[in-house]
């Protein structure tokens, strides 16, 4: 029937979320050798500069509207100055594992903010799923298990925070898509703005980097945080969500922390204990639910 998705939607929605699953990942292989606002410019500079070229090349129209330049510029504050901030901050100071499991909450934000927007009233199951998901992040930010990484509070409760302005920047990205403005343009007029924006801080947080001594690491991370999630993972992303539906399109968000998890463990070493995987369980379970409620 009509809950069944397009398979090309599905596999869009699964690309990026598996590219945005690696994020808390590179994220903290770029914050390794490079102070997290410098990660945050430079991730969103260069997406944005390969971003504004193609914007102009294809000629994408830039939104119409005053309304929906509006809803442009939530997107792009939001999904590329504000979030990548809060989350390299937050990445900076606790484990990539918790950073995929706070972000696995994302779903529930974004149904809030999508509901909020159109000024429609969750389900009860909704509020039980909620209240399941929270609680598993409350045990997952407040349990921390000796010898298992460098999980903090304050990080998690910082990437906890990056959350809202994820979802916020969705959400506009999807409502530009159902308006008719394709998302191609959300992504790029959004990315090179944003990059535009940002321009005159670079003198200021490069002063006092020695280049030479950042690692190839440190490069390659900012390099995939500004192409494969900036650029990639968002055109893949809001082309899902406009054509399979916000609420929809949110299920596939389940897998994001399970390859995050799966690559902070490949490629960080980083283990995970009892703790983390009842909390994790919690979070997924809560989020199922929600989702459930909405969709139904």
């Amino acid at each position: 029937g009509s809950r069944v998705i397009p398979v090309p939607i599905l596999l869009a929605a699964l690309c990026a979320v598996v590219l945005w699953g690696a994020s808390p990942v590179a994220t903290k292989l770029a914050v390794a050798d490079l102070p997290p606002l410098t990660v945050m410019v430079l991730r969103t500079l260069l997406g944005g500069l390969v971003a504004l070229p193609l914007a102009l090349a294809l000629r994408i129209p830039f939104p119409a509207t005053n309304e929906q330049k509006g809803v442009l510029l939530i997107s792009a504050i939001c999904g590329f100055i504000a979030f990548p901030l809060f989350f390299t901050i937050g990445v900076k100071l606790t484990s990539a594992n918790h950073a995929s499991m706070i972000l696995a909450a994302l779903p529930i934000f974004t149904g809030a903010i999508a509901m909020a927007w159109e000024k429609r009233w969750p389900r009860g199951l909704w509020w039980t799923g909620c209240a399941v998901a929270l609680a598993g992040e409350l045990m997952l930010i407040s349990g921390h298990e000796p010898g298992l990484g460098n999980s903090s509070w304050t990080g998690d409760l910082i990437v906890l925070a990056s959350n809202l302005f994820a979802s916020l920047g969705y959400v506009a990205g999807g409502r530009l898509q159902r308006a008719g403005y394709p998302s191609i343009g959300t992504t790029f007029w959004g990315a090179g703005l944003t990059a535009v924006i940002l321009i005159p801080m670079v003198p200021f947080l490069t002063r006092g980097i020695e280049v030479p001594s950042v690692g190839i690491q440190s490069w390659l991370g900012v390099a995939y945080l500004a192409i494969g999630v900036t650029i990639v993972g968002y055109v893949l992303w809001y082309w899902a969500l406009g054509k399979g539906g916000i609420a929809r399109m949110g299920l596939v968000q389940f897998l994001q922390p399970i390859s995050g998890i799966i690559l902070a463990w490949l490629l960080l070493g980083e283990q995970i204990g009892l703790g983390f995987v009842i909390s994790s369980a919690l979070v997924l379970t809560g989020v199922w639910t929600a989702m459930q409620a909405k969709d139904s």
